[in-house]
């Protein structure tokens, strides 16, 4: 486990360590929520188009998404492993790159923002999969760059980030499966 700990350690460093002015201000921007606002929208009218009047299933199956993502990610994984963030890490205080500051909680395994974006990715892909076939590499894309970015601005390790969209994926295509059951039954009864 110290090796595999090393190796991460060293790819974040290294990553952390390509930092560019320019991209500061961008990555800081990338990592808040609110700036894929307009994102947002889109998936939420691609949603109404392709649903309809039964959008709204869509949309509390991916609030349960979410919820279930960030639950298993913030107050199961990181108080179990209470792994530091390599901003906590006393031994990488003056190696790592900070444009943002410290972050907010001191665990960081694994990434809730990776786990919920790819959880999202993971659910809305195959639920929009029949009006817009390429979402599903939007939505990965979004997922990967903003999960990027918490390593760029010295949150994250690498490892967090991978175990995070990992989990993020399997809740996602697991509550994809029941939703498509619970839709089934559902919509069959509302004819």
């Amino acid at each position: 486990m110290d090796q595999l700990s090393a190796i991460d350690t060293d790819l974040f460093l290294y990553l952390n360590g390509l930092h560019i002015d320019w991209l500061d201000k961008v990555m800081v921007l990338i990592t808040d929520m609110w700036v894929w606002l307009p994102l947002y929208l889109l998936l939420i009218y691609w949603t109404v188009k392709q649903y309809g009047k039964r959008c709204w299933w869509v949309f509390l199956a991916i609030g349960v998404v979410v919820l279930c993502s960030d639950q298993l990610s913030a107050h199961v994984c990181k108080p179990l492993f209470q792994r530091l963030r390599p901003c906590y890490n006393a031994d990488l205080q003056d190696l790592i790159y900070l444009p943002k500051g410290l972050a907010g909680g001191k665990y960081g395994f694994v990434s809730s923002h990776a786990a919920n974006t790819f959880a999202i990715a993971a659910f809305l892909t195959p639920a929009l999969r029949h009006y817009r076939p390429w979402a599903g590499l939007a939505l990965y894309l979004w997922a990967f760059i903003s999960s990027y970015s918490r390593i760029y601005i010295g949150y994250h390790y690498p490892g967090d980030i991978i175990c995070g969209a990992i989990l993020g994926i399997l809740v996602g295509l697991v509550l994809w499966k029941v939703f498509q059951i619970i839709q089934r039954k559902a919509w069959k009864s509302e004819q």
